[in-house]
């Protein structure tokens, strides 16, 4: 059994920093944490920032494509593997009293170094099983010492010894409780991509202020809560969507084509919407004219946790690192249409898209933080606008490749999950457009794509989607230094009118003779 002396040791620093949540919070806001992508973070949210890593090594494992590497990537998405690190320890005697979410408990590794946690849920007296948050820091690089779930490369160097004694720091004193559990199975994760999409319904529909309304778009579309999650889930199974709209069969792909769709889906569906939710959630919060004393800390926490879940901790702290998310597709993207720098001319550089989002999450933080609850919706909104067009140009992007180079799995695939991601906010302006794209993009078109129906479709929602041509851009040839034929950016609205009625018109004579 493992000494007690090194935790026992340890109880006065605990006991010294065992603030509240909201304690930390203000307390934290006295400090510089590290950036995110050159956003200052008012709250400790490095854990959350993590939640890339598990979108790394899933997309690891799907670039094996075999059966086996499949199944490792499907057990990472479900039930994660580097965010919210949980213990789940067995004790050798009943807990005698009622501990309750948040207790500090302390232990030790397997090499004797103090391991602290918290409570990760109330736990009624005479408890034989008890879960244990691990605690995480303000350094990215070390955020947490225990990371296993479904890592493939499980460390454990962190997470407490496999038997011991730990103390658990009451409102009467300490208590000590003695323990067994298996360190590589019961070490699990309690944050995953799959439930950013299957907690949806209860998050962002049925809330007090829900639902919310770019998540009701997607509900109203798609017809299902998770719909993130099923079109995920049929990706790895290879079977077909069950929607109300925009069904694809991933079993006629193989593993380039469902690889794409599974690691799009994750990355640009399931924590692209949960950002907005993190968002809103801010300002579900937030309460008006509050002061920097009386202001409630959650409104905060919320809108950082909003932008490490768009970043991730792999751009790094500013933003020149290579990223699995949202962030990433922004700068991919820009340099295809053109859209890059401070003023959205260029094929190089951070994107536009990000320069102004990030501009948004800096003011929005600092209202929050003010109680200008108000005001902070404004930027909430931009926000959700400018994530709409990196998801637009990788529509474009697949559909003219489809259209225009011989037939590719792959970018078929691409073609498709981004149309996925973006259709139900086309729909919300203009359900005929939405349909001239799913018509187009469907899976198993094999070439047969029209590009200037689709491009036409979707300028056609634009102005109803708060985007303007220049926001988009077209898509550039480097080679010539010009843009793609038929994909410069749109000229003015009357060319959409004209473009978008000769593409419906061209795709139902089509229609007629098939």
């Amino acid at each position: 059994m493992v000494s007690f002396t090194a935790a026992a040791s340890a109880l006065a620093l605990l006991a010294s920093s065992s603030l509240s949540s909201a304690e930390t919070v203000r307390a934290n806001r006295q400090l510089s944490l590290e950036l995110i992508a050159g956003y200052e973070p008012l709250s400790q949210v490095t854990d959350h920032n993590a939640v890339d890593l598990d979108q790394e090594a899933m997309e690891g494992l799907l670039a094996l494509a075999n059966d086996e590497s499949y199944a490792a990537a499907l057990a990472v998405y479900q039930d994660g593997a580097f965010s919210k690190s949980v213990a789940v320890v067995t004790l050798n005697a009943p807990l005698a009293v009622d501990v309750s979410k948040g207790t500090p408990i302390i232990g030790v590794s397997a090499d004797g170094t103090v391991v602290q946690g918290k409570a990760y849920e109330d736990n009624a007296a005479g408890a034989t099983e008890i879960l244990i948050q691990y605690k995480t820091t303000d350094s990215q690089k070390n955020y947490v010492g225990c990371q296993v779930g479904a890592n493939p490369e499980a460390n454990i160097e962190g997470c407490f010894a496999a038997s011991g004694s730990m103390t658990v720091e009451l409102d009467g004193g300490a208590a000590t409780v003695t323990y067994t559990y298996t360190p590589l199975e019961n070490n699990i994760n309690k944050r995953s991509l799959a439930g950013f999409s299957t907690g949806a319904q209860k998050k962002m529909y049925d809330c007090q202020t829900c639902p919310y309304s770019t998540y009701e778009k997607y509900y109203d579309y798609y017809g299902e809560y998770d719909y993130a999650n099923q079109i995920v889930l049929a990706a790895f199974e290879g079977s077909k969507t069950n929607f109300k709209n925009f069904n694809n069969d991933f079993g006629l792909y193989g593993f380039d084509g469902r690889e794409q769709v599974i690691k799009k889906a994750t990355a640009y569906m399931n924590a692209h919407m949960y950002v907005i939710r993190e968002l809103e959630d801010a300002l579900d919060d937030c309460k008006e004219a509050c002061t920097i004393d009386d202001c409630n800390d959650d409104p905060v926490h919320a809108w950082d946790e909003a932008v490490a879940f768009y970043t991730g901790s792999l751009e790094g702290t500013d933003g020149s690192g290579s990223g699995k998310l949202s962030y990433a597709l922004a700068d991919k993207r820009c340099g295809n249409f053109k859209t890059c720098g401070a003023d959205g001319d260029s094929t190089s550089g951070s994107s536009n898209v990000n320069v102004e989002l990030f501009k948004n999450f800096g003011s929005g933080v600092q209202k929050l933080n003010k109680g200008e609850c108000a005001s902070a919706k404004t930027e909430k909104e931009e926000i959700e606008r400018l994530m709409q067009i990196p998801l637009l140009q990788g529509t474009l992007r697949y559909a003219w490749k489809t259209d225009n180079e011989p037939y590719s799995e792959k970018a078929e695939a691409e073609g498709t999950i981004f149309a996925l991601g973006i259709l139900p906010v086309v729909a919300a302006c203009n359900s005929d457009a939405a349909k001239v794209v799913a018509d187009n993009l469907t899976v198993g078109q094999k070439g047969s794509c029209d590009f200037p129906a689709v491009k036409a479709a979707l300028e056609s929602t634009y102005e109803c989607m708060g985007i303007s041509s220049s926001d988009v851009g077209g898509l550039w040839d480097s080679a010539t230094g010009e843009y793609y034929v038929d994909a410069a950016p749109m000229s003015s609205a009357k060319s959409v009118s004209m473009a978008f009625g000769a593409g419906v018109a061209a795709l139902t004579a089509l229609t007629m003779f098939l």
